[in-house]
Order: C-alpha cells, then structure tokens, then sequence
C-alpha cells in the first residue's frame, strides 16, 4: 500500500481547528448521554425505633448445630427504607435464659452491618454509642449475621427478595438450614 501524504490548503487551517474546537464540546455532552448518571454517596436513612417484640411475632431461626443460643426475627419489626437498608429486631436467648434483644440493620450491597439500639425490659429500646457499620463475616459459632445475609436478605447469585418473600421464607424454613 502506498501513503499519499494529506496537506490542507493554508487558509483551512484556522477553520478546520475552530471547527474541531466547537465539535468537542458538542461530542462530550453527545457521549455523556451513553454514561451512567453521577450517583450521589450513599446516605443513611433515619428511621424511629420499632416496637417492642413480642413472643407473638417472633420467627424461630436455627443457624447451624454449633450455635449456642437460639435466635428469632421479629416479623413486625422487618422493614427495607429506600436507602436499601434491612432493619429488624434481633432475638437471642441463651439456654440459661438470658435474653438479648437488638434493633439492627443489614447493608446488602456492602455485606455490613449495625447495630441501632439494644432492648431493655420492660420493652424500652436505648440508642446503641457503636453507630458505625461492621463487615459480617462467616464464623462457625453463632452465625446469625452471615446466615441473615446469605439465606435471606441478600442471597448471592439472585435478585435481593422483596420483604414479602423474606417474611415468607422466615416462616416456611422456620429456621431449619
């Protein structure tokens, strides 16, 4: 093959270069239309404490043979806010019979967690001073987190389900994994 060198007459010059300075703006605004939008930071909803559980609207979880205290969910606490985060009343009863009970919340997106409030009887929620989100993490003993994300809020691989479908699946596994 052989290459013609391509000259523009002199007098072009200074037009074809105005013209390429008016084209770029007009192409950058073309192509952002191809561009995903600038996604504002994530910002934390802030919601009111739920009410106080009771024995009624507890769903049983089992979350494994090395567990040592059983755990439930709080059916009338769960809630999705718009900023995609899964809140919920956590139960934990020891076999010597103490009971912790916590208002807590599930990020999917980013696999934490956080803790909002710690229960008190009789039935009055105190604001938790750890207000910062933890990463969950698979752990043999008392995997309440990590079996909350994997086998209900968030499990990988699939569309995030609906509260409806997390309620349903709470209720229809009872716990047994």
């Amino acid at each position: 093959m052989i290459s013609v060198p391509f000259r523009l007459p002199a007098g072009l010059v200074p037009a074809v270069l105005a013209g390429l300075l008016i084209a770029a703006p007009a192409s950058a605004q073309r192509t952002s239309l191809f561009e995903d939008e600038a996604k504002s930071p994530w910002q934390e909803v802030e919601m009111p404490f739920p009410a106080y559980p009771t024995d009624a609207s507890l769903i049983p979880l089992q979350i494994g043979p090395t567990a040592t205290a059983r755990f439930f969910i709080d059916e009338k606490s769960l809630s999705l806010a718009a900023d995609g985060v899964l809140r919920f009343t956590l139960v934990a009863r020891t076999q010597g019979g103490a009971e912790n009970v916590s208002y807590e919340g599930i990020r999917c997106q980013t696999v934490e967690r956080k803790l909002y409030a710690i229960g008190r009887k009789p039935g009055e929620w105190v604001a938790s001073r750890n207000v910062e989100w933890r990463q969950i993490e698979e752990k043999t003993t008392n995997r309440v987190h990590a079996a909350l994300v994997k086998d209900y809020f968030c499990p990988p691989g699939i569309v995030p389900p609906g509260l409806g479908q997390i309620i349903d699946s709470l209720r229809r596994d009872g716990g047994v994994r």
